[in-house]
């Protein structure tokens, strides 16, 4: 499967929106949209599906929602896409659907991902724009893959669903901790 990779050297990057656990890290990202691909990887398809974003279609819900801040969530179970202010659950991804991930070559803040419907024969292409992380979010997205894929060969597998319970309960439970503290200093 072909990633992207991102060459860092010396460079630091400040990663100012990341989670405190070593599983998950989480990026704010402009969302631009899904769009229905007809094949499963490469650079093409991207370009194609940006292209089908810039074409109006007064049906799809999908464009609707699109160019909106999220919160992109990597973990070895997957990627989720949040909304930014209510942290509402948009797309959920686990990474054994990901079929191929890049940057756009003729946009370098675009990046975008291929997914594997669960329950259909159809792809859906996510794509992204960050200023500064999209190679960065290529290549976690890379190595978050590899590394399930090591992880489930050792151990045979998990259960997707428990995984994807768990990783919503640690993020509801960080919520709920923030949101207790914001109470305190409003009632002190």
């Amino acid at each position: 499967m072909p990633f992207s990779s991102v060459e860092l050297g010396t460079r630091r990057v400040k990663m100012s929106d990341t989670s405190g656990d070593d599983t998950e890290i989480s990026f704010t990202v402009k969302f631009l949209g899904r769009v229905e691909v007809v094949r499963p990887d490469g650079l093409q398809i991207l370009e194609e599906a940006t292209q089908g974003l810039k074409t109006p279609d007064p049906y799809s819900t999908e464009k609707a929602a699109k160019k909106s801040k999220v919160h992109l969530f990597l973990s070895l179970s997957g990627v989720d896409i949040l909304e930014n202010k209510t942290k509402f659950l948009l797309y959920t991804c686990p990474l054994s659907t990901i079929s191929f991930c890049a940057v756009l070559p003729s946009s370098p803040k675009v990046f975008g991902y291929v997914v594997r419907h669960p329950a259909a024969n159809t792809y859906h292409c996510y794509l992204f724009q960050s200023k500064t992380f999209s190679h960065v979010l290529v290549s976690v997205i890379g190595d978050a893959f590899r590394a399930s894929q090591k992880e489930e060969s050792v151990t045979g597998g998990r259960d997707l669903i428990v995984e994807a319970l768990r990783h919503k309960n640690k993020i509801l439970q960080r919520e709920n901790t923030e949101l207790k503290r914001r109470l305190a200093e409003l009632t002190d």
